[in-house]
C-alpha cells in the first residue's frame, strides 16, 4: 500500500498553488480599493459598482451570453446527431470522411479555424456580426458534444430501444422516450462544455466578429493591453463565482439522481 509521502504533499501543493494562486490573487485584487491592481489599498466593493456602470463590458457579456447560450444548444442538437450517427451507422458511405470532417475541430489551430470560416463569410457576402460568431462556435463546439455523447452511446444497450420498437414505438420515439433520458447526463454535460468553449473563446471570435458584436474575452483582451484595470479584476471574478456555482450545480445534481432509487 503507497503512503502519502512528504514529496507527495509537497508536490500536491505547488501543483495547486501553481493552477489556483493567480485565480485568487485576482479576486483578491478586485476588492482592492487602490487603482493599481499591484498595490492594496484596502478593502472596498467599489469597483464592481464601477464594473456595471461600463456599460461597453455589459454590452459585450450580453453578447458573450447569448452567443454561448445559442451556440450550446445548437451544438447539442447536431453534435448528439453526429454522435448517433458515429455509433450506429457503421455502413454509412463515407463513414470516415464523416468521421474525420466531425473530429478535424478537435486538432485544428484556431487561428487556421478563423481564418478559414472568415474567408467563408466573405466569400459569400455574409456580414460579420452574432450570426457569424455563433456559426464559427458551434463549428468547433460540435465536436467536443460529439465525443461526449459518442462516449455514452457507445456503452448503451440497444436492446432496450429496440424493445420500445416492438412495443410498437416509431425509432424516433423510441429514441426520445428511451435512449435520449439514458444518454441525457452525457448530452447536458456536452451542453455545459460547449457554452464554456464559446464563452472562453477569444481567437476564432477576433476573426469572424464585427462592428457592434465584441465578445467579453475580445473587450477584456482590448482593454488589458493598455492596462489591467479593478474593473477586470471584477468581472473575471463574476465570471470565476457564475463557472463554480455551475459545476457545483451540476455536481450535486448527478450526486442526488445517484443517491435516487430506481426501483423495487
Amino acid at each position: 500500500m503507497r503512503r502519502f509521502t512528504p514529496f507527495n504533499a509537497v508536490s500536491l501543493t505547488l501543483g495547486f498553488a501553481f493552477l489556483y494562486l493567480p485565480i485568487l490573487l485576482l479576486v483578491i485584487f478586485s476588492f482592492n480599493e487602490s487603482r493599481l491592481v499591484t498595490v492594496w489599498g484596502g478593502f472596498s466593493t467599489k469597483w464592481y459598482v464601477e464594473l456595471f456602470r461600463n456599460q461597453q463590458l455589459l454590452d459585450s457579456a450580453k453578447i458573450s451570453l447569448l452567443v454561448a447560450l445559442t451556440t450550446a444548444t445548437i451544438a447539442t442538437v447536431l453534435g448528439t446527431l453526429a454522435a448517433v450517427a458515429l455509433v450506429r451507422a457503421t455502413r454509412l458511405p463515407g463513414r470516415s470522411l464523416f468521421t474525420a470532417m466531425t473530429y478535424a475541430p478537435l486538432v485544428m489551430p484556431e487561428v487556421i479555424t478563423g481564418l478559414s470560416l472568415l474567408l467563408l463569410f466573405v466569400s459569400i457576402g455574409l456580414d460579420r456580426g452574432f450570426v457569424t460568431i455563433t456559426i464559427a462556435h458551434t463549428t468547433f463546439a460540435l465536436c467536443f458534444v460529439a465525443v461526449v455523447v459518442q462516449s455514452r452511446l457507445s456503452a448503451f444497450d440497444l436492446s432496450l430501444e429496440e424493445a420500445a420498437q416492438d412495443l410498437g414505438a416509431p425509432p424516433w420515439k423510441a429514441f426520445v422516450l428511451v435512449t435520449l433520458p439514458i444518454i441525457a447526463p452525457a448530452v447536458a454535460a456536452g451542453w455545459l462544455l460547449a457554452f464554456t468553449l464559446s464563452l472562453d473563446d477569444l481567437v476564432i471570435a477576433s476573426f469572424v466578429s464585427g462592428p457592434g458584436s465584441t465578445t467579453l474575452p475580445m473587450r477584456i483582451y482590448s482593454s488589458v493591453r493598455l492596462g489591467v484595470t479593478p474593473e477586470i479584476n471584477a468581472a473575471s471574478t463574476i465570471l470565476i463565482a457564475l463557472v463554480t456555482i455551475g459545476v457545483m450545480t451540476a455536481t450535486l445534481t448527478a450526486k442526488l439522481r445517484a443517491r435516487r432509487p430506481t426501483g423495487p
